[in-house]
């Protein structure tokens, strides 16, 4: 029902925090000044209104009788004759005079033969009456039309309102800043950073925040013990794998190379899991990158080693904050299989404003859309799409730098070369 409304609502949790609080003081403010208004503005100005023009009316008839002075001293009104060129042909008041609105209209409604009201200032209010041929100027106080200072109550409220929201915004906001602390914490360890953290705030925030740091803790306590079984697994298989090479070297038999390449094999997939299983523990820490000058470095290494990889084209400049060793195990990554599977690799570089993307096309076969999800799954091997005749690989490749991609808060994409025709993979992460 209410869907339309949130295009229009703030975004970030001190927008919404700073609405939550103005709106019922706005709406406070607005109520209490519309009834003030309607209250004392109108009803009492028009009362004491209302009464000053009989007393104007009651001068003015028994001004020539011999009780007139007395009746106009008792009133405390001050009349004197005018000529008709001084009187003005119109009301006048100041613009921000609310309540002489509503004394004007009463003087006119009461007093008889009354042509023009004149408010010049707080003191005084001053009348032109035509009574039997003859125009009056009459002056009284303005105290005696409409109550005296009426815009000091609205005054008082507006700035007391503007020192009370400010002083809850202050408390709001730091109520708020723990929040954004935990979520600042938390994206860091999403993009594989270990930004400090201590819980704080209200009860239930420093209850989010504890559970956030046992969860912290309790991944990375996983991903060192994982890394730490595989390396011992690895130690422990090279040692038989290093006699295995050595005592086929010492044979004398024509299945002896066979044999070798199954133990290189072997080799390969223990490193190949190992170097899967350290993920980033390994990558160091993260640092400002030039992205350009980087892939163009892994550009030429590809190149010095035979590869046909060619760095077609760059847009943006600036610098990425990264873990350099683990993007350049990603991008190598992405530039071998591009090279094993096709012939030539074409490698571009695209920076923007909030995002970063590295691209890398090959002329291969591809991979088929409803399998490129499962080919960025560890240790898949897509044998009808990819040419695994072209090299051998244990299904880590991709998997790898979707891992990487992920550890910098980023994602890795696969898609279809318009240029060459192979597969299109995209590193994208935000700067």
């Amino acid at each position: 029902m209410f869907q339309w409304l949130k295009r229009y609502m703030p975004r970030g949790i001190y927008a919404r925090g700073l609405l939550i609080l103005a709106l019922p003081v706005v709406t406070l403010l607005l109520v209490v000044s519309v009834v003030f208004i309607q209250r004392h503005f109108e009803d009492v100005s028009a009362q004491m209104s209302r009464d000053l023009s009989r007393a104007v009316n009651l001068s003015l008839s028994v001004r020539d009788t011999p009780a007139g002075g007395v009746v106009e001293r008792g009133l405390s009104l001050r009349i004197a004759p005018v000529s008709d060129g001084r009187a003005p042909s119109e009301d006048q008041r100041r613009f921000y005079d609310f309540s002489g609105l509503v004394v004007t209209r009463t003087f006119h409604e009461f007093v008889t033969g009354l042509q023009a009201v004149d408010l010049p200032n707080d003191k005084d209010v001053i009348l032109y009456v035509r009574n039997a041929g003859q125009m009056y100027e009459v002056r009284l106080d303005r105290g005696r039309a409409s109550p005296s200072n009426p815009h000091q109550l609205l005054v008082n409220m507006l700035f007391f309102s503007v020192v009370m929201t400010f002083i809850s915004f202050l408390y709001l906001r730091n109520q708020l800043r723990p929040i954004a602390r935990l979520a600042e914490a938390a994206e860091a360890f999403g993009k594989g950073r270990h930004a400090p953290y201590r819980p704080a705030g209200a009860v239930e925030v420093r209850a989010a925040g504890m559970a956030f740091v046992d969860m912290r803790a309790r991944i990375e306590r996983q991903i060192e013990q994982r890394t730490m079984m595989l390396s011992g697994v690895s130690h422990d298989l090279r040692t038989p794998l290093t006699r295995l090479k050595l005592s086929l070297a010492m044979l004398d038999d024509p299945e002896r190379e066979p044999m070798e390449r199954d133990v290189e094999d072997m080799q390969r997939l223990v490193d190949a899991f190992l170097e899967f299983a350290r993920g980033n523990a390994e990558a160091g820490p993260a640092e400002p990158t030039d992205v350009q000058d980087f892939v163009a470095q892994l550009v030429q290494d590809a190149q010095r080693g035979g590869a046909d990889v060619t760095l077609i084209k760059t847009s943006g400049s600036g610098m990425v904050t990264l873990r350099p060793t683990a993007m350049r195990r990603a991008v190598e990554n992405l530039i071998g299989n591009a090279v094993r599977y096709g012939t030539r690799c074409e490698v571009s570089v695209m920076l923007t404003d909030g995002s970063m993307r590295i691209r890398i096309e090959d002329d291969g076969p591809g991979i088929a859309p409803e399998r490129r999800e499962e080919a960025m799954r560890p240790f898949v091997r897509l044998d009808e799409s990819r040419n695994q005749n072209a090299g051998s690989g244990v299904g880590l490749g991709l998997a790898i730098a979707a891992d990487i991609a992920r550890a910098h808060g980023g994602v890795l994409r696969l898609g279809q070369s318009d240029s060459l025709g192979g597969l299109r993979a995209d590193l994208v992460m935000a700067r």
